[in-house]
């Protein structure tokens, strides 16, 4: 039988409690919301939350009831002003994949799942290789201690996905501030100032991957968008707006959130000393250890649907029209699915389960490239700085949004 969210009697308590951009520690929070109220409704956010996981996988593969529609809408209403300037650019609902629905998510998806493929991902190892090294040396050349994220997380996925979309290495500082904006103006909580100059930066982005997809038009370069406007000549179904959109996606999600995984990363590992040493006697333990972080630690802590039909999930009948949270991040903790989940243990035989990525239609088509990444640095790191470890007396800051968790910094030393 359904319950309404208000029977649950730590309903208001936990409600008061949430603080849904402060992504500094939310795990303790999480847990004690899967133990006493599994679903509830944020005020502050007017989502419904959800946190166990078998409900947020139930969610995930009912896409006919809970629509992706809403996954790129802003967390907090746009400011008219801002608004109205990005309408005037064409950023009225843009999305990748992760935004839209069938039909027309079946049909861009089955497209860009030929280019983006494992043959093309593979065909990246060496030049993966190639940045890690080169970055791991410059890190640590004559000195004895560094600022990882800046140092090596930063920049190493944009070159990387740079490499994929055909765009040169000297615009990743740019795209990187233009992906930041995106970041914050859909995930964070904005005053209409500052909104102001995030949606400029993001109409400079949108404007940049149109140019993108423009110059293959006339240059063909052995790339994913250049792939991508190869099948259109060909006949298949995709407009120049969709490849653009594709490359706007990428550009932000194939970077963003591989660096919040190395960083998210190397902190568990040296945190967790025995998986440090574990991985580096034995590579081929490193496999296991990205899917442990993933689950552990993701880079994307919740996303969003919206409720097209009235829908009973947890024993919770979720309304028509309402906009649900799932939490990932706690969903891949959960007890019921993970023994000892607030544990982090690479042997974990599961691990590879999490939720990080999605699940169902929209499980992340760029998963295999943000693992080959993280691979290659654990190899790379842990063979030329076998010593590395935390600096001491160091905490840890996270940008305020709702979704993507990653340390701004980290103060290593060998």
């Amino acid at each position: 039988m359904s319950r309404g969210i208000e029977n649950c009697p730590y309903h208001k308590e936990l409600n008061a409690a949430y603080k849904p951009f402060d992504l500094t520690d939310p795990f303790p929070f999480y847990k004690k919301v899967r133990e006493t109220c599994p679903i509830f409704y944020s005020e502050e956010l007017g989502y419904y939350v959800v946190s166990k996981y078998e409900d947020i996988k139930a969610i995930f593969g009912n896409w006919q009831a809970f629509s992706s529609e809403n996954a790129q809408s802003p967390s907090k209403p746009i400011a008219q002003k801002a608004k109205a300037l990005m309408d005037s650019a064409g950023l009225v609902g843009l999305s990748g994949l992760s935004g839209r629905i069938p039909p027309d998510h079946t049909r861009i998806r089955r497209i860009v799942s030929m280019a983006f493929n494992l043959a093309r991902i593979k065909k990246l190892e060496p030049a993966i290789r190639e940045i890690a090294i080169r970055m791991i040396e410059e890190m640590k050349d004559g000195k004895s201690e560094a600022e990882l994220v800046s140092a090596l997380a930063y920049d190493l996925p944009a070159l990387v996905i740079f490499k994929l979309l055909g765009v040169p290495d000297s615009d990743v500082d740019q795209v990187k501030s233009w992906a930041e904006s995106r970041l914050l103006l859909t995930w964070g909580d904005l005053d209409e100032d500052a909104q102001m100059m995030h949606a400029e930066n993001m109409i400079r982005y949108w404007n940049y991957c149109q140019k993108l997809v423009s110059d293959r038009k006339t240059t063909m370069q052995d790339d994913l968008a250049g792939d991508l406007v190869t099948l259109q000549a060909e006949g298949h179904e995709i407009t120049d707006r969709e490849i653009a959109a594709i490359c706007y996606s990428q550009l932000f999600a194939g970077h963003e959130t591989t660096t919040s995984l190395i960083g998210n990363g190397v902190r568990e590992l040296l945190v967790h000393r025995e998986s440090w040493a574990a991985i580096k006697i034995d590579p081929t333990w490193i496999p296991k250890a990205v899917d442990e972080i993933l689950r552990y630690s993701p880079s994307i802590l919740s996303w969003r649907r919206k409720c097209k039909a009235a829908t009973e999930v947890g024993g919770v009948l979720i309304p028509e029209g309402a906009d649900v949270l799932m939490v990932m991040g706690s969903g891949n903790r959960d007890e019921a699915m993970y023994e000892n989940g607030e544990s982090f243990n690479i042997e974990r035989p599961n691990a590879a389960t999490h939720l990080s990525f999605g699940s169902g239609i929209h499980f992340c088509l760029g998963s295999p490239l943000a693992k080959l990444e993280f691979k290659v640095v654990l190899e790379e790191l842990t063979a030329r700085i076998p010593t590395l470890q935390l600096k001491p007396g160091q905490t840890f800051s996270f940008a305020p949004n709702t979704s993507f968790r990653a340390p701004q910094g980290l103060q290593v030393q060998w």
